[in-house]
C-alpha cells in the first residue's frame, strides 16, 4: 500500500519513511503544500499524512482542495496544534484523523491500520485458495498453519491478492512495492516469488500465482 508523507521538517520525514518501509508500505515525501497537493492529484495513495504548517499551503489548504475535488483519500493531520478549535477545523476541513506532535509511531501506525481497515469490518483479510493474509495482524495462513513471511514476500503478496484476478505488471510491481519509480531491474520480483512460492508450498499444478511470460504475475484461485 501506498503513502504520501507532506511534511516540511526533513528529520520527521525520513524519520516515518523509514518507519513505514520497515512495516511493509511503499511511501512517498513531499516538502511543501503545493507539491503535497499535486503528487496527491497525479497518482493514487491509500493514505495521505500531512502536516498542518507547511510552506506555500498549509496541511488544511490541502485537504480542503482535495474533498473539493472529491478526493476521499484517508488523510491524517500532523500538528503541534492542540486547541479544540484546531482539531475541530482540521475535521471540518475533511481529515479523518488528527495526531499531536510529539508522538509515538506505534500510535501512528495503528491509526494508519484503522484508517486503511475496510468500513464494517475489524479486519482486512485477503483469500488464494486455502491461503488466508490478514493485514491488521500481518499474519499468512495457509490450511490453518501460520506462514513466516518477511516484510517484502509479505508486502509483495498483499500486492498481488489485492489485484486477484488481474494481471500485475512487472513495473507495477517494482513501483508499489519496492517504491522504486525508475529503470531497475525488476529481476528482484522472480527471486522473492520463488522464495514466496517456496514458502507457501505451491507449485506449478496449483496456479494460485501464474507467471505471465514477459508481463508479471497474477493470482488466481
Amino acid at each position: 500500500m501506498r503513502i504520501l508523507i507532506v511534511e516540511d521538517e526533513p528529520g520527521i520525514a525520513r524519520f516515518l519513511k523509514q518507519g513505514l518501509e520497515e512495516e511493509g508500505f511503499a511511501v512517498d515525501v513531499a516538502a511543501t503544500g503545493p507539491a503535497g497537493l499535486a503528487q496527491a492529484q497525479a497518482q493514487p495513495y491509500d493514505l495521505l499524512l500531512v502536516d498542518w504548517m507547511l510552506p506555500g499551503l498549509t496541511g488544511l489548504d490541502v485537504c480542503r482542495q482535495l474533498r473539493a475535488q472529491q478526493d476521499q483519500t484517508p488523510l491524517i493531520f500532523l500538528t503541534a496544534k492542540d486547541t479544540v478549535q484546531d482539531t475541530i477545523a482540521g475535521l471540518q476541513a475533511g481529515a479523518n484523523d488528527y495526531i499531536k506532535k510529539p508522538f509515538h509511531f506505534e500510535e501512528l501506525l495503528e491509526r494508519i491500520r484503522v484508517q486503511l481497515r475496510p468500513a464494517g469490518g475489524p479486519s482486512e483479510r485477503f483469500t488464494l485458495g486455502p491461503i488466508v493474509l490478514d493485514v491488521s495482524t500481518h499474519q499468512v495462513y495457509k490450511d490453518d498453519e501460520e506462514i513466516a513471511l518477511t516484510q517484502k514476500e509479505f508486502a509483495l503478496l498483499e500486492y498481488l491478492l489485492r489485484n486477484k484476478g488481474k494481471v500485475c505488471r512487472r513495473q507495477s510491481i517494482i513501483e508499489n512495492v519496492w517504491d522504486i519509480h525508475f529503470e531497475y531491474n525488476t529481476g528482484v520480483i522472480d527471486v522473492y516469488m520463488n522464495a514466496l512460492r517456496k514458502k507457501l508450498k505451491i507449485t506449478k499444478d496449483d496456479e494460485f500465482l501464474q507467471t505471465i511470460r514477459g508481463i508479471g504475475y497474477v493470482a488466481r484461485d
